[in-house]
This record gives structure tokens, sequence and C-alpha cells, in this order.
């Protein structure tokens, strides 16, 4: 398997590094360009539709493998989900790929990505199905009258979660192939063989259209991009381990932290200030660190380094429940990450900037023990 997927990792790689040039041009030549504006960073006219060639090699490596792969690596549901993936995703890219060029209405959008899941989950029988009581060894089937909707909430949340965070130049496809390679990592250790191809071949894919796409870019995935990065990313990480409960349903949620988070900030965010859920700001993570005077650069790569933290949790908590000790770890983990996430919205302000309880609160305590250990 190891052989495998670096072939297809290579291939992937490849193709994507050729494809992306002739991509941008035709980008041009049909007029799907993103034209700069007050909510936007970038300064310049610059091609979309990049996501067509991340798509491109990601579907013609693995249509080309899959016939060759071996009978017994595959089972049914493998072979279910890479289906899954490949036909809902091009439903998603062929949805941004229009919107890239004509600007379609959000209703229009969000209609057809519930079409995309209902795939996903009516078509190929993909679904979360299994619960699990926290802190005790029941697991429980989940009725199809919470699992479906679950299902198709959690792949149209993770879709827009990754939209959302394409602000930046190499922003969301780095972090896409960070969260891409967190799954392959616990896909290796876990034995999941088709999660291995499709992690592999996807990261290739995402790496070949990085280079064009670094700061200073030469194009923009577009939505034809960041919808498929999230639509697979929000299947692989719920799908790759076959069995997804209430305790392992955290690891997920940490692969994809900084859209989810991100998102979870912007929903609040707008709900104080009394603004639509939906309405595009410049409050957005990568927004507010360049506000605190960090360069373009320098804001991807914190931004990259915030998700190389919340997969290594993810990882390691992936561990700790491989070997019974998920429930405490996962509770350690969820608290220290959620006082994390609470001291960063203080420091870059993500939600409000005037408003900082925690850090307030810490900086009373010191200078109450300063006073005190002057007095003595």
């Amino acid at each position: 398997m190891v052989g495998i997927g670096v072939a297809g990792f290579a291939l992937a790689l490849a193709i994507s590094l050729a494809l992306t040039p002739f991509v941008k041009n035709f980008a041009i030549k049909i007029g799907a360009m993103d034209v700069p504006d007050h909510r936007k960073v970038h300064t310049r006219v610059m091609p979309r539709m990049g996501g067509l060639a991340i798509y491109a090699a990601f579907t013609v490596v693995i249509l080309l493998f899959l016939p060759w792969m071996p009978s017994g690596l595959l089972s049914s549901y493998d072979r279910n989900l890479i289906y899954a993936l490949l036909s809902g995703g091009t439903l998603i890219v062929l949805l941004g790929a229009l919107d890239d060029r004509f600007q379609l209405n959000a209703k229009l959008k969000f209609l057809v990505q519930i079409g995309a899941a209902c795939i996903v989950v009516f078509g190929f029988d993909i679904k979360i199905n299994l619960v699990n009581i926290p802190f005790g060894s029941a697991m429980q089937p989940m009725g199809d009258w919470l699992s479906i909707p679950l299902t198709i909430f959690w792949i149209v949340g993770v879709t827009n979660a990754i939209n959302l965070i394409d602000g930046l130049d190499g922003l969301a496809a780095g972090v896409s192939g960070i969260a891409i390679g967190t799954i392959l990592v616990m896909a290796a250790l876990m034995g999941q063989g088709s999660v291995i191809l499709l992690s592999t071949v996807l990261l290739g894919a995402v790496a070949g259209f990085l280079y064009y796409n670094f700061h200073p870019a030469k194009i923009f995935m577009g939505d034809s991009g960041s919808l498929f990065l999230g639509f697979a990313l929000a299947t692989l990480s719920m799908l790759g381990f076959k069995q997804i409960t209430v305790v392992s349903f955290v690891t997920p949620i940490l692969i994809i932290g900084v859209p989810l988070s991100d998102t979870f900030f912007a929903i609040v965010r707008r709900w104080l200030q009394k603004k639509p859920i939906f309405e595009p700001d410049k409050g957005h993570l990568h927004h507010r660190l360049q506000q605190l005077g960090f360069s373009h650069r320098k804001t991807v790569l914190i931004i990259y380094g915030i998700a190389g933290f919340f997969g290594a949790c993810a990882i390691v908590q992936s561990i700790a429940t491989s070997t019974g000790m998920g429930n405490w770890v996962t509770f350690i983990v969820i608290c220290v990450l959620i006082f994390l996430l609470q001291i960063g919205a203080e420091v870059t302000g993500i939600v409000d900037k005037s408003k900082r309880p925690v850090i307030d609160f810490f900086n009373r305590l010191f200078l109450r023990q300063q006073t005190q250990s002057r007095s003595k």
C-alpha cells in the first residue's frame, strides 16, 4: 500500500503542476476572474477556478489506480466511499466552477451542497450510524432520523468552512493539505487502505496547485477548489474510520479545527453585532492577524502552525482512543483547546476587539500577586 500511495502522490502532483497553467489560461479566456473589492485582501484582478486542476488530478489518478487495486484490499464499503467522494465531488466542482464564473445565488449553492451530501448518504449508504456514551462502553445504533441529518449537516458545514477561510494566497490549500496529511497519518496507523490511497492522491493534487497559489499567487482556487476540498475533507474525516462515535467524532472536528473554529467565531461575531450570519466581513482570523501587523506570508504561516497543532491533537486523541484512554484524553484535549481558543480569540479580537475577560482576569490576578509580594 505504501508503494501505491507514493505513486499516487507523485502522479497527482505531476498532473496538478502540469494542468494548473492551462486552467489559469482557461479562466482568463472565459472571464472567471476575482475582482478586488473592499472585503478582499488582493489588489489585482486574478484568475480563479484553480480547483479544476486539483479535482482533475485527483479524479484521473483515482480512476487510473482503482481497476488495479487488489480485490482483497478494498471492501465494498471502501469502494462505496471512493464512489461517493467522486460522485458528490463532481457535483460540487461543477457548482463551484459555475459560481467562479457567474456568481451564483447563495441559496442555490446551499441546495446543491445538500444534494451532494444526499448522494453520499442515500446513493452510497455512507452515514454516521453509531453513538458511544462517554465514559461508558455501550455502543448503540443511531436511528436514521438522527444519523441522516447529522451526516448531511457535517458535510455541508465543513464544505462551507473551507470556503470561508479562502481569503489569502495559499491559505485554504495549505490548511487543507495539513488536514489531509493528518488523515493520512491516522489512516496509516489504523490500516485503512482506501483512505490512505485517497489522502495521498488528494495531497499530491493540492501540493501541485499550491506551487502556483502560495504568495504571491498566480491563480486562486475559487469556489471550485475550496468547496471540493471542503467536501473531500468532510467525507474523509468522517468516513475514514468506519465507526464514528461521540468520542471519536471529536477527532474529525480537530482535523478541521482551524476552518471550523473560524466559522464558529464568525457566527458568534455577527450574532453579537446583530448582522446576518451569512454576511461577509473582514473579521476572520487571517484578517485579524493582518490587522495586528503580520505580513501576508507570516499570517499564512501562523495559521499553518495552528492547523498543525490541531492535527497533532487529533492524532494524539485517536491513538489514545485506540488504547482505551480516549475518554479522558478527549476530555483533557477539549478543555485545553477551549482555553487556548478563548485566549486566541481575545488576543486577535476575532469576536470582539474590546472585551477580553480571561486575559483581564489573569492580568488582575498577576497585579494582585505583585501587590501582595511588594507589601511583604
